[in-house]
Order: structure tokens, then C-alpha cells, then sequence
């Protein structure tokens, strides 16, 4: 992959010399040309490498060139499945052989395949319908490696200042992927999530398959389900109702489960047309949210909801997202983004999440505070993953065209 962008940014950063132009490393690596042999690349190895590319892939347009998004856009559910040979071989491994007799259908073609693993559907002799996730070969033991390559594209972009250090938030990503490629971690959290959402009418957990669940495949129910992003369609009331239940599950998460799914890929939410309901999958990303961090997300949210400034800094210091000894004029700016950010929340009325306005405005201020390259910060890894989650929902809404009144319910959730 390297060797393929580098020819294509060499032939192009040569053309545009010829013209007089002086392009930045940055503007020759993402072309449209070299997002789509990453997007192949990334398709093909899978796993932790994979994970970059949907993560980079739910931008909606705002950030990346809309055809840089498109390309990308393909990696949400769009990893090469394995062969039928390779798969007999994972469930021989993991299941002995002769476990077809436990099943009445098993269809080897997969309904889906992401970044670790891909899913089939099968039918038990006992009558269960499930979705059965099956794990990659080797996906564990190219975490760390994969992890280190993409650190290094990241580098080659220019996009990260020589004097900061990423060697900790390297570290707790590949603990996460880890965790993450460990199914009988993610089969506790998503039976976990079962019983904190068992009650609900909204929601719907598949209901978790012990028998047949080792560390390289998850068994659960199938549940019939459309993909999220099919209901961008739908009439706004349906669209609106979907993304006021997401914030709401995320409300719930941060103050009252403190248990989060931190992962806010798309294709990690499903709805069923039938019932109404918000059907949630892979747990894989789950993390705990301490009591210290979930309080200090109610003081920001109640710092900006009033326009306390003084609760937003203190908030801001206790997540890391603002630096003790950062001058002070560094926190000011960070303060100022915050503001900013919070505006649209304190009216107590609909939310237009389509309105780029603020993002606009957020990713100016960002990029000139970014240019200024005089303090450098990386926040904690557990505000990390959770402004992940935070941002992921914000873009649902914003890919639904959602109108709804976040207000009403932070203030309802503190």
C-alpha cells in the first residue's frame, strides 16, 4: 500500500511542481486516488487497520472532500470474507469437528463481514435462529502491528507535531482492539446490556447464546433489522425518534448504566420497521465509566448548558482536556470552542443536527488553534473513547437530518 500511494504522490506532486504549485505532503496523500487503494488495502488486511478506515469512513462530508468520504464509506460493512475452507477450519477449531450436527442450516455465506469478524446465519436442531460472528484468523496477533502502521501513515501526513508523544495513546488502543477480539469478553457485555435493557420497549439486545460462544465466535439471536442508515428515508418522525433514542442511550451510559459502547460505527445500530425498536449490536468497544469521569461530564454539561465558564474549566481539567500547565491563553481558546459547542444546546427547542454552522465554526477555530502547535495535549483515554461515542451520535444525527431537543434531555438526564 505504501509503495502504491508513494508512486501516485510522486507522479502527482511532480505534475504540480511543473505548474508552479508547492502541494504539502498532506494534499498528495489524500486524493482520491490513493483513499481508494487505502480503502482496498484496508478491506483486505482487516482488523485493527480496518477500524481506522470506519472510523474515518462516518465522516458525513464536513471534514473530509465528500468523495474521500464516499470511498471510505464502503469499509462500514464491506471487509473480504474469509473463504469457505479457511471458516471450516475456525469452526472446526473452535466447535470440534462434527458440530454440523448441532444445526438444522448453517449458511456459509456471510450477512455481513466488518473488521474482526463476519457473521452468519444459522438455524440449531433445537429450533434457535441466530447470527453467529466468527473471528478472522490472526486478527490478535496483527494488532499491535497493525496499530504501529497506521501510527505510521498517520505520521507520514504531517498532521501530528514532532514534539508530541501518542507512544500511551498507541498503548491503550491496541489494549481496546485487544479486548475487543476477545468474544467472551464481548459476550458478559452484551449480555449485560440485555439486562440493563431488558425492560425497554425501545431497545433491542440480542439475546446472548452461551453454548456455542468461545473466544473466536459469538453466538446470539438473529433479529430481522434494517441498517440504520436505510432509515434516512423514513418519515422525520421516525428519523427524529431514532436519534433521540441514541442521545438517550448515551445519557444513560454516561450517568446511570456508567457502562459505555464506545464504538460508534454505524453499522453498530440496526432498526426493526416491525416493532419501532432500536436494535443494538457488537459490545466488543464496552468500556467502564468511572464515577469520577461520569461527574465531571455532568459539571461540563451543567457548566455549559448556564454558561458557567468556571464549571467548564474545572470540568475541563479533571477529563484532561484542558492541561494544568498549559498557558493561559491556551485554556482560554479551549474554553472558547466549549462555548461555542454549547450555544445551540441551551435553547430549549429543536436541534437541527443538519445545520453545519457550528462545525464550521468548531473546525475553523480548531484548525487555527491546531496551527499554533505551542502546547500539545492528548487527553486521557477514557475521555477519549467517549468523545469517540459522543461524536459518533452527533453524526447519526447529522446523516438523519434529525430535529429533536437535546436540551430537554440533557437537562432531564442530570
Amino acid at each position: 500500500m505504501a509503495g502504491g500511494i508513494a508512486g501516485t504522490m510522486l507522479v502527482d506532486g511532480a505534475k504540480q511542481w511543473a505548474q508552479g504549485k508547492r502541494p504539502s505532503v498532506g494534499d498528495l496523500l489524500l486524493t482520491p486516488a490513493n483513499a481508494r487503494k487505502i480503502a482496498d488495502k484496508l478491506a483486505t488486511m482487516r482488523g485493527a487497520a480496518m477500524k481506522l478506515g470506519q472510523l474515518m469512513s462516518m465522516d458525513t462530508g464536513d471534514f473530509l472532500p465528500p468523495e474521500l468520504a464516499d470511498i471510505m464509506g464502503r469499509l462500514r460493512a464491506d471487509a473480504q470474507h474469509m473463504p469457505q475452507g479457511q471458516l471450516r477450519n475456525v469452526l472446526n477449531q473452535n466447535w470440534g469437528r462434527g458440530w454440523e450436527k448441532r444445526f438444522a442450516s448453517f449458511d456459509f455465506k456471510p450477512i455481513a463481514a466488518a473488521s474482526i469478524g463476519q457473521v452468519h446465519r444459522a438455524r440449531t436442531t433445537d429450533g434457535r435462529d441466530l447470527a453467529i460472528k466468527v473471528q478472522y484468523p490472526g486478527v490478535r496477533q496483527s494488532i499491535d502491528s497493525d496499530v504501529d502502521n497506521v501510527a505510521s501513515l498517520i505520521k507520514l501526513t504531517g498532521m501530528l507535531p514532532s514534539g508530541i508523544e501518542i507512544d500511551q495513546m498507541l498503548t491503550d488502543a491496541k489494549a481496546q482492539l485487544h479486548e475487543e477480539a476477545d468474544y467472551a469478553h464481548e459476550a458478559a457485555h452484551l449480555a449485560r446490556f440485555g439486562e440493563l435493557l431488558a425492560d425497554s420497549a425501545d431497545f433491542r439486545v440480542p439475546s446472548l447464546h452461551a453454548d456455542l460462544t468461545t473466544p473466536d465466535i459469538l453466538a446470539m439471536d438473529y433479529i430481522e433489522s434494517i441498517a440504520i442508515e436505510d432509515t434516512a428515508a423514513m418519515d422525520a418522525d421516525v428519523r427524529d425518534r431514532i436519534v433521540r433514542l441514541a442521545v438517550e442511550l448515551l445519557l444513560r451510559e454516561l450517568f446511570d448504566y456508567r457502562l459505555m459502547q464506545t464504538d460508534p460505527n454505524f453499522a453498530n445500530y440496526r432498526f426493526d420497521p416491525a416493532t419501532g425498536q432500536l436494535v443494538l449490536l457488537d459490545f466488543g468497544a464496552t468500556r467502564v465509566v468511572s464515577d469520577a469521569v461520569s461527574d465531571s461530564y455532568r459539571t461540563l454539561l451543567q457548566g455549559g448548558l448556564s454558561r458557567d465558564l468556571a464549571q467548564m474549566r474545572e470540568a475541563g481539567l479533571a477529563l484532561g482536556m484542558l492541561h494544568p500547565d498549559a498557558p493561559e491563553n491556551h485554556k482560554v481558546a479551549v474554553l472558547g470552542m466549549f462555548d461555542t459547542a454549547f450555544e445551540p444546546l441551551r435553547l430549549d427547542g429543536p436541534f437541527d443536527f443538519t445545520s453545519n454552522e457550528v462545525t464550521m465554526e468548531l473546525r475553523d477555530e480548531g484548525m487555527a488553534f491546531a496551527k499554533e502547535r505551542t502546547f500539545w495535549q492528548i487527553p486521557p483515554v477514557d475521555t477519549l473513547f467517549i468523545q469517540r461515542k459522543i461524536g459518533g451520535v452527533f453524526l447519526l444525527g447529522s446523516r438523519l437530518k434529525a430535529n429533536i431537543n437535546v436540551n430537554r434531555l440533557i437537562r432531564g438526564a442530570l
